[in-house]
C-alpha cells in the first residue's frame, strides 16, 4: 500500500463537514419508528449514497462529520444484506483515501507526519473517548472495536461457517470486511509512519501507532491471538485461488449484484481470498512493528511503560514446532518472502545453531542464521543425520524446499531484495547444487521418507537451473 498524501479538504474542515448536509444525511438514517426490514434497507442505501454524493462526488466535496462516518461503520456492521455490507465497506475504503487520519506532507523536500487525532477511528484504545458528539463512552463502544472486541472477531471469524444458511452466511462475510476494513486502518497509520521512521529514527513514532497500541493492551491475549490468526490463515487459504485477488475489494458492481445472488458460497469464497491477503499483511506489520521495537531496545529508546510482548515470530515458532501438521501449509499460505525465510532460519536456528543469548540491549543479528549455512549442515550423510534426529527428515525436506522457493522468487523479483539476498548468502547456483546435495543426503538417511509434489517440483528445478547456469559460465 502507497503512503498516504495529504487530503484534498484541509484538517480543519475534516473536523466537521457542512451542517446542512450532516443534518440531511443523519435524517435519512434515523430508523426510530420504522418496522418494515425493506423499508430500513432503503433507507440505509440511499444513506450511504447521501455520503458519498456529498463526501467524495460532489464538485467541491466535504469531509465526513465524526456522526457520519460513524453511521457508515454501523451499516456495516449490521448490515444484514450482501448489498448493505459491500456498498458501506467499499464507501468507508475510499474516505479512507480521500480523507486520511495519518499521512506525510512535502516541505522544501522535507517531509513531516501529521496525525490528525480529532479524526473518527473505528478502534477504542486508550482512555475510550473519541468524541463528545455521540454523547458518551457508553454509546460509542456498542459498536467501535477496542483490542478485546478485535481478537473476539478473529475468534468469531475461525468459527466454521454454514454457506447455506442465508443469514449464516451474510454475517460471515460481513465479519471478513470488517477485518479487512481494520486491517486496512491499521496499515493506513502503519505506513506513514514506516516511512518516516526510516527518515528519521524515533521510537515515539511508532509507540503512539494504532498497531502498537492495540496489541499492547491488556484486553488483548497476544499469543492466543496469534494462533487464532495462524489457524484463520490455514483455513482461508485456498491454493487453487486466482493471484487477481490481490489486493482487491469489492466495486460497486459486485455491490449491487451481490443482493441478486442466489448463494453467498461464491462470494463467500472471494472475500476469504480478501481476508487471506488482510492477514498477511497483518502479520508483516506486526513483524515489522518488532523489528523496530527490537532497534529500539537496543539504542535503549524504550521504557518500561512501553511495557512487554512476545515477538510474534517467537509465537509463530513455537506453534510450528509443537503442532508440526501446521508447518507445510502456514508456509505454502504465508507468501511474503522476505518474512517467509526468516521463519524458516529461525525455525532451523533451534536445531542447528548454538544460538547466542540475546539480552535487551544486545544485538546479536551477525550470529543470524543464512540459508548457505544451513544447507552446509546437510552437506554430509552424518551431518545431516545429527539434524534429522532433533527436527525430523519430513520437516527439514519441507523447510528446505520453501527456503529454495523464496531464493527462486527473489532472483525474478528485484524489488527491494536486498535484504532477503543478504539472508540467502550465496549464489543461485551454489544454493541450487547445496538444495540438491542436502536432499540426496536427506534420502541417505531415510531411504523410505516420502517425497511431495511441491518438493519434487523445486528439485527438478534446482537440477534444471544448476545444469543451465554451469552451462553459461562455460
Amino acid at each position: 500500500m502507497a503512503a498516504s498524501r495529504a487530503p484534498t479538504t484541509p484538517p480543519a474542515a475534516a473536523a466537521a463537514a457542512d451542517g446542512g448536509i450532516e443534518e440531511n444525511a443523519m435524517a435519512i438514517l434515523d430508523s426510530s419508528g420504522i418496522k418494515d426490514s425493506r423499508d430500513l434497507h432503503d433507507d440505509r442505501a440511499a444513506f450511504l449514497e447521501a455520503v458519498r454524493s456529498a463526501c467524495l462526488a460532489a464538485d467541491n466535496p466535504s469531509a465526513p462529520s465524526w456522526r457520519m462516518y460513524d453511521g457508515v461503520f454501523q451499516v456495516l456492521r449490521n448490515s444484514s444484506s450482501l448489498e448493505l455490507a459491500v456498498a458501506s465497506f467499499h464507501l468507508l475504503m475510499d474516505l479512507g483515501k480521500q480523507y486520511p487520519r495519518t499521512y506525510l506532507t512535502d516541505s522544501d523536500g522535507h517531509q513531516s507526519l501529521v496525525v490528525v487525532k480529532e479524526s473518527w477511528l473505528p478502534f477504542l484504545i486508550g482512555n475510550g473517548s473519541r468524541s463528545s458528539e455521540m454523547g458518551g463512552t457508553a454509546r460509542i463502544s456498542d459498536h467501535l472495536f477496542d483490542p478485546s472486541r478485535f481478537s473476539l472477531l478473529i475468534e468469531a471469524m475461525v468459527e466454521p461457517t454454514n454457506p447455506t444458511d442465508d443469514n449464516n452466511g451474510i454475517k460471515a462475510i460481513e465479519n471478513m470486511m470488517l477485518f479487512q476494513y481494520l486491517v486496512n486502518t491499521l496499515e493506513a497509520d502503519f505506513v506513514p509512519r514506516h516511512i518516516a521512521y526510516k527518515k528519521s529514527p524515533d521510537w515515539v513514532i511508532f509507540r503512539e501507532s494504532l498497531l502498537n497500541m492495540l496489541l499492547g493492551s491488556r484486553k488483548l491475549v497476544f499469543k492466543s491471538f496469534v494462533k487464532d490468526c495462524m489457524y484463520l490463515l490455514l483455513n482461508q487459504f485456498h491454493p487453487e485461488a486466482k493471484d487477481a485477488v490481490e489486493g482487491s475489494i469489492p466495486s460497486e458492481g459486485e455491490a449491487k449484484s451481490a443482493s441478486d445472488m442466489d448463494s453467498s458460497l461464491n462470494y463467500l469464497l472471494l472475500e476469504s481470498e480478501r481476508t487471506l491477503v488482510s492477514l498477511r499483511k497483518l502479520f508483516v506489520m506486526v513483524m515489522e512493528l518488532d523489528l523496530i521495537r527490537k532497534e529500539a531496545d537496543t539504542l535503549g529508546l524504550t521504557s518500561r511503560a512501553d511495557g512487554f510482548r512476545h515477538p510474534i515470530m517467537e509465537v509463530i515458532l513455537d506453534e510450528l514446532t509443537y503442532n508440526i501438521s501446521y508447518l507445510s501449509p502456514f508456509l505454502l499460505a504465508f507468501m511474503e518472502w522476505k518474512w517467509k525465510l526468516e521463519i524458516i532460519l529461525q525455525y532451523f536456528s533451534k536445531y542447528c545453531g548454538k544460538g547466542a543469548v540475546r539480552t535487551r540491549r544486545s544485538d546479536n543479528s551477525q550470529q543470524d542464521l543464512k540459508l548457505g549455512s544451513v544447507l552446509s549442515f546437510f552437506s554430509t550423510t552424518t551431518s545431516a543425520k545429527a539434524i534429522v534426529k532433533k527436527m525430523g527428515t519430513e520437516v527439514a525436506q519441507h523447510l528446505l524446499a520453501h527456503a529454495y522457493q523464496v531464493c527462486l522468487s527473489v532472483q525474478s523479483d528485484s524489488s527491494d531484495s536486498t535484504a532477503t539476498t543478504e539472508k540467502i548468502g550465496a549464489s543461485l547456483q551454489e544454493i541450487s547444487c547445496n538444495f540438491i546435495s542436502a536432499f540426496q543426503n536427506l534420502r541417505k538417511v531415510a531411504p523410505n521418507i516420502q517425497i511431495s509434489p511441491f518438493e519434487k517440483e523445486a528439485l527438478f528445478t534446482a537440477a534444471t537451473l544448476s545444469r543451465k547456469l554451469k552451462n553459461e559460465e562455460r
